[in-house]
């Protein structure tokens, strides 16, 4: 199998410190890689990476970080300045997601998955 999974999400950001400060509070952490052309965050064991001076957009992927609630951190990411570009969904078999706006233009999507394990992923 030559695809391993999920490894890094990228969002572009016309405003770095602008961007590492949201996504600070998004995260709850502080990044651990932070240099002018890239900065990246640990989350989960993947990446959330930060790129400058580059044309956000809706119209790209979403990746769906996992959350222990969807409707709850709709909420909190609402709060923070996001806008819901998808409310939150069941899918089904108890997988709930949504997705937002960055500040940025960027897609941020949530998962509720409770069949994800992370014991799974090899």
């Amino acid at each position: 199998m030559s695809v391993l999974g999920l490894r890094t999400v990228v969002y572009y950001t016309p405003d770095l410190a602008a961007a590492k400060a949201w996504y600070s509070r998004v995260l709850e952490r502080e990044p651990y890689f932070d240099q002018p052309f890239y900065v990246g965050y640990e989350v989960g064991g993947f990446e959330l990476g930060l790129i400058p001076d580059a044309k956000p957009g809706e119209g790209g992927s979403v990746a769906y970080w996992g959350v222990p609630d969807a409707a709850a951190e709709l909420r909190r990411l609402e709060s923070l300045g996001a806008t819901v570009r998808e409310p939150v969904q069941d899918v089904g078999e108890g997988i709930k997601v949504a997705a937002v706006a960055d500040p940025f233009g960027n897609s941020f999507g949530v998962i509720e998955n409770p069949h994800f394990s992370l014991a799974k992923v090899r």
